[in-house]
This record gives C-alpha cells, sequence and structure tokens, in this order.
C-alpha cells in the first residue's frame, strides 16, 4: 500500500494472530470500486464462511490497533538479535539489506529471516529437513540455497533461543547430512518457452506419456512447478526444452518437489500426442 498499490490482499495467518485460510482485502484510493470488489468477492467466496474465521480477523484487528507498534516493535528487535546471532555462526550468512541495495529486491522485511546455508555444503531444502527430524523446528520455507524462519509478535524469549538452538545444533550437524548433485539452473531466457497451443487446447487434447529423453521438441498438456518456489517452468501448449527438462531432472535428484506433474520423478511426461 506505501507503494501506492490499488489492492492489496494480506493473508494474515501468516504474520497476524488470524487462523488459517484468513485474509484481507486493502483498498485504496477511487480506481477500484468497493461495491465491484465485493461483488466479485462473493462470485468466489463460500456461502458458508466460518465465523471463526471472522472472529480471529476482528480479534486481530483490534490487537494492532491498541498494541500493534508494542508487539511489532519487539519483534523487529528479536528479528534483530536472532539475524545478528546466526551472522556469527560459521556457514551461515543471513541475507539484509544488501539485497535490496544490489537492486535483487524491491524492499527488505526484516521479520524473515533469510539465511544462506551453501557454506555448509548442503542444500536449504536439506537444512529444513534435519532441523525437522533431529530439532523438531519447523522453518517457513527453502530452496536449494536458503533457509527461511519468520520472527512474529507471538514469538517469545523461549521461542528465540529454540530457533537459535537449532541454528548451533546445525552448523554442528551439517557434515553427516549427505551431499546432493547441485540444481543446474538454465538461463531465464530459457525458462520463456514457445507456446504452441493454447493451454486449454493442450490440456484436453488427446496425449501420451514419453520418457524424459525424448520429450524435447513435444508441446506439453501438463503444469510442471518445481517447488520451491512452486512457479511453473512448464505450462500446456508449451514446447519442452533439453535445457527445461536439465533443470527438471537435476532438480529431482537435488531433492526439489514437483507435486503437479503427473510422474513427479520427471522420468516420463505428459504432452500432446502426434497425429
Amino acid at each position: 500500500m506505501d507503494a501506492e498499490a490499488d489492492l492489496v490482499v494480506t493473508s494474515v495467518h501468516k504474520m497476524g494472530s488470524a487462523v488459517e485460510q484468513s485474509s484481507v482485502f486493502h483498498l485504496q484510493y477511487d480506481r477500484v470500486s468497493p461495491e465491484a470488489l465485493k461483488q466479485r468477492e462473493d462470485l468466489l467466496g463460500t456461502t458458508s464462511a466460518s465465523s471463526l474465521v471472522y472472529a480471529t480477523l476482528d480479534g486481530w484487528r483490534r490487537q494492532m490497533v491498541e498494541q500493534g507498534h508494542d508487539l511489532l516493535e519487539t519483534a523487529l528487535r528479536r528479528a534483530e538479535r536472532v539475524r545478528a546471532h546466526a551472522a556469527g555462526l560459521p556457514g551461515l550468512a543471513p541475507m539484509g539489506q544488501e539485497v535490496v541495495d544490489e537492486g535483487l529486491a524491491a524492499s527488505f522485511d526484516p521479520l524473515k529471516i533469510v539465511i544462506d546455508v551453501r557454506a555448509l555444503g548442503i542444500s536449504g531444502m536439506q537444512a529444513v529437513e534435519w532441523l525437522r527430524a533431529h530439532r523438531h523446528v519447523d522453518l517457513g520455507g527453502s530452496d536449494s540455497c536458503r533457509i527461511s524462519a519468520s520472527v512474529t509478535h507471538a514469538d517469545d524469549d523461549r521461542t528465540e533461543r529454540i530457533l537459535l538452538d537449532a541454528l548451533e545444533a546445525l552448523v554442528e550437524g551439517a557434515d553427516g547430512i549427505e551431499r546432493r548433485p547441485p540444481v543446474r539452473l538454465p538461463r531465464p531466457s530459457a525458462l520463456e518457452l514457445e507456446q504452441a497451443m493454447l493451454p486449454r487446447a493442450a490440456f484436453f487434447a488427446p496425449v501420451e506419456h514419453v520418457p524424459a529423453e525424448r520429450a524435447a521438441g513435444r508441446i506439453a498438456a501438463e503444469m510442471i512447478s518445481p517447488y520451491p518456489p512452486g512457479v511453473p517452468v512448464v505450462a500446456p501448449g508449451e514446447v519442452i526444452t533439453d535445457e527445461v527438462l536439465d533443470y527438471l531432472r537435476s532438480g529431482v535428484e537435488h531433492g526439489v518437489l514437483i507435486p503437479d506433474a503427473a510422474d513427479p520423478t520427471v522420468r516420463t511426461l505428459r504432452v500432446v500426442a502426434r497425429d
């Protein structure tokens, strides 16, 4: 909203005090009509809304009005301590304002503790799995390079200490984690695939499953979204390339999940059948 957006959707269950599936619209200026927005939301929203969701949204809003500044200031100081402690641990490199200064991001959220773990010789996914299995700590996200933890106003000295102890244990235990082959990331331009058919036409066309070795040059009939980051690399109707196949297959070997592909191992791909 500070960047002058007309409309923003916020998932309150992620950083606020509401339960899962709690979201709100933020609306400003006069470009979007409140009446039109409500009508469109009604087209998609449930007619059996949860009173619990609404109650927690109202509670969160009141809490932020009455105590928000104090709660968030405390959380910001806590996040600063966590980031400083992590920076002092060998093999961990917390990201900060430098990513904005280098033009790699638009802004910096200090409540997100994003830590590069590559110097430990492991991936972020491996780090998250190890922390869950050995320290019973769940982090907010990970990729091939980094882990991400969120500090909120609900944290206290106990949860801060649990996170710091877990990070210290990860550094000490990293040598015992099996190394995996790297992901062969494609050039950004290589992800702009040729659209040979409309997505709907390709998805509902007669299809066949072909081995990955013979999929280059074929038209995809499925969505393929490696997670992380969960962004589609291949969409129905696009022409599959060798570079994208190399990325997907190396990603699977590295530990990337591909939940929406017909074959999550990417040994075979769902393509439009040839006449």
